[in-house]
């Protein structure tokens, strides 16, 4: 057999580098899983497109991997022949064995004394071996495709603002260049902690949802149609809206929610415009853009439009208002009783940092690879935090993601809960403990984490951490939080995606190119809405009667992010329209840090005083 193995392998273009060890093992695989040899060079084949292996040479090295695949193929095909199945793992033998001396008196009972000593042999912060579950022999490492990538801590986009005199970092070196050692650890002061701010304003850990009425969605989209209204009319800059669906000849002005016509994508031909209950009692005229050279609209959109409608059925746009004008008091009117301030009182004050000034690392999960759970780019992105320093770490959802295939399937023999507290909050209570009392962590979950709760907006992770409380913190999602003074808006929900793929669009013949990346993100400040999607996609279960306030932007965050699956970006918003002037805003989406079986990326972000001078770099994991 073990020359038909040869055989079959050779027919595959495949070449064997230990021959006889690799044959040997190829042979037992054979008899335990009762494949032929074809077979088995079949799987090999599947293992080796899956992993992106290089050349067609079969190591030793992969072998406890390829036997990980073998299993994984054979306990799908018994899953599915038979249901009601327990797959038991290596960790349930160790249980039972740990737990010997608790099983001798008979006596029914939960084993207690050495759970959490399993767990945390299982998930050691150190490279995890497999070994002891492929082989009951010498362990050995476990090569995954992300354990075996060439390209490390890679500088995919980089953008400098900050003045050469202001520069303390150097320069991010060119896309595909690899970060220095050297300059990575060439830190010797401590940095300065940084002070923390949250705005409380989403909904509570435990709250009750899926309670949701129409009345309370009809409610939410008129308060936000009688907001925009407000502001347009207070900016001086427009009259007082009128009805749209009344005939008139003359010209006017109208405010109300873009919508579709019917089911389906919105386009050129099903624009409506509902009108507030004050103006028009919620009814809806069909509006027609055509006169415009340039547009952007999407389905829950706030906008203001001047045109004429002589027949009473459409209104014929002359002009169209996106954006509402932000006053500088908008800030003054957060409730300040809704302001957590974290360890305010027992900062050292020869710790505290300049004002303005904020170093952060912003990573956007999922934070382990597909192919397992043993959360690999999260290991090196610590690794990476610790090196450079940053005075906070954001991480935002998922977490324990509920798209993973292991978490899809129910392959996997821990809660949800476990797997948050050993595989997440351990390694960031070491990385705390590590870096000491000047290093933040602030967590935003996900509607995808499988451990939260499924609603948006969603409440806070509610964590314990003890004595590191003033250290790791976590955020409501979307949520705004303060550090140095420096305003940052967090969002989860994939909005830039989802609005992408509503919007309908015209840009003009002549005009300047627009960068659609910009154009989305800036839907999010013109609405002054963390989500202003609606009906909001199938994937968020979007409850407007928790806490409608949360979904809020009321004020223009100094950074805004918005991890999304598409392409990573860094934009400066200037976020000007027909007189009416923002505040620049930096909106960032540093992509994921993990894809597939390989690395994503994560954002390192320096701001130095304002959106002007900014150090940005996205490096691929």
């Amino acid at each position: 057999m073990e020359e038909e193995i040869k055989s079959e392998f050779r027919n595959s273009r495949f070449v064997l580098q230990e021959e006889e060890e690799i044959l040997n093992k190829c042979l037992t695989f054979c008899i335990n899983y009762n494949l032929s040899p074809s077979d088995l060079v079949s799987n090999w084949e599947a293992y080796y497109l899956n992993r992106l292996l290089n050349e067609p040479i079969v190591q030793n090295a992969e072998m406890d991997g390829f036997l990980l695949h073998l299993q994984n193929v054979k306990k799908e095909d018994v899953l599915k022949e038979e249901t009601g199945l327990h797959s038991y793992s290596i960790r349930d033998v160790e249980m039972i064995l740990n737990n010997d001396d608790e099983t001798k008196d008979n006596t029914p009972g939960t084993p207690t004394g050495h759970h959490q000593d399993i767990y945390s042999i299982a998930h050691d912060t150190t490279p995890l071996s497999y070994g002891g579950a492929l082989s009951y022999g010498k362990p050995s490492t476990l090569v995954t495709p992300f354990s075996k990538r060439i390209d490390k801590c890679v500088v995919k986009f980089s953008i400098n603002t900050i003045p050469d005199e202001e520069n303390g970092k150097q320069e991010p070196k060119h896309e595909n260049a690899e970060i220095d050692e050297d300059d990575v650890i060439r830190r010797v002061i401590p940095p300065k902690r940084c002070s923390m701010l949250i705005h409380e304003s989403g909904p509570k850990s435990g709250c009750r949802f899926m309670y949701d009425r129409t009345e309370d969605k009809i409610n939410a989209m008129e308060n936000r149609i009688r907001k925009h209204t407000r502001a347009l009319v207070a900016s001086g800059l427009y009259e007082e809206p009128t009805d749209p669906t009344i005939a008139s000849q003359r010209s006017i002005f109208a405010v109300g929610m873009i919508c579709c016509d019917g089911e389906g994508r919105l386009n050129d031909k099903s624009i409506m415009l509902q009108s507030s209950a004050e103006y028009s009692g919620g009814e809806c005229v069909r509006l027609d853009l055509q006169r415009l050279s340039h547009f952007s609209v999407f389905p829950g959109q706030v906008v203001g439009i001047e045109g004429h409608n002589p027949s009473g059925h459409c209104l014929v746009a002359s002009k169209l208002v996106d954006s509402i004008p932000t006053s500088g008091a908008d800030d003054e009117n957060l409730n300040s009783a809704k302001r957590q301030a974290i360890d305010k009182e027992n900062q050292p004050t020869g710790l505290i940092c300049k004002q303005r000034e904020l170093s952060m690392i912003i990573a956007a999960g999922p934070f382990t690879t597909t192919d397992n759970l043993l959360f690999e780019p999260l290991v090196e992105l610590l690794a990476y935090a610790k090196r450079r320093q940053p005075q906070l770490l954001v991480l935002l959802g998922p977490f324990v993601d509920t798209e993973h295939p292991d978490i899809k399937k129910g392959t996997t023999d821990r809660t949800f809960d476990d797997m948050f507290h050993f595989d997440i909050m351990r390694k960031l209570e070491d990385y705390v403990e590590c870096m000491g009392s000047s290093a933040r962590v602030l967590l935003v979950p996900s509607i995808r984490d499988a451990n939260h709760d499924y609603v948006f907006p969603q409440p806070a992770f509610d964590i314990n951490v003890g004595d590191l409380k003033s250290q790791i913190a976590s955020l409501t999602n979307p949520g705004i939080f303060e550090a140095n003074e420096v305003k940052v808006g967090c969002c989860t929900a994939d909005i830039i995606k989802q609005i992408s793929g509503e919007e309908i669009s015209r840009t003009a013949a002549d005009g300047k190119p627009i960068d659609r990346m910009s154009r989305l993100a800036n839907h999010i400040i013109n609405q002054q809405s963390f989500y202003p999607l609606y009906p909001p996609a199938e994937s968020v279960p979007l409850d407007l009667s928790l806490a409608p306030e949360a979904l809020q932007l009321s004020l223009v965050p100094d950074v805004l992010i918005l991890p999304s699956d598409i392409k990573y970006f860094v934009k400066v918003l200037n976020g000007e329209s027909e007189g009416i002037n923002h505040m620049k805003c930096i909106a960032v989406n540093p992509g994921r840090l993990s894809k597939g079986e390989g690395g994503g990326t994560f954002l390192e972000l320096d701001f130095n005083g304002g959106s002007d001078k900014i150090r940005a770099s996205i490096v691929g994991i």
